[in-house]
């Protein structure tokens, strides 16, 4: 068995991440909108892309992941403000 390097490393604590993300989010511990769930996807996503750009680059998994990673983004920035535009302002 061949030794792995960091980014497979890297990718197996990705995948790792994005599937605990997924299980905790249908067993209802998370919230699709909750900084947890978004930002487990984010590393999760840039774990797996670690892995695909410095050991064996796969085209269509890379386009998935990239996309994952930027609705992680997404998520984050909306929810970020939407919970700016709720906080009343201090008198």
């Amino acid at each position: 068995m061949s030794s792995m390097f960091w980014h497979d490393w890297a990718g197996l604590v990705g995948v790792a991440l994005v599937l605990v993300a997924f299980l905790l989010l249908q067993a209802h511990k998370l919230s699709g909108q909750g900084y947890t769930y978004q930002v487990m996807n984010l590393l999760g996503a840039f774990g797996i892309l670690l892995s695909l750009i410095f050991g064996m680059f796969n085209l269509s998994a890379f386009v998935q992941e990239l996309a994952w990673f930027l609705i992680s983004v997404y998520g984050i920035v909306r929810g970020v403000r939407a919970r700016k535009a709720v906080v009343p302002p201090v008198v």
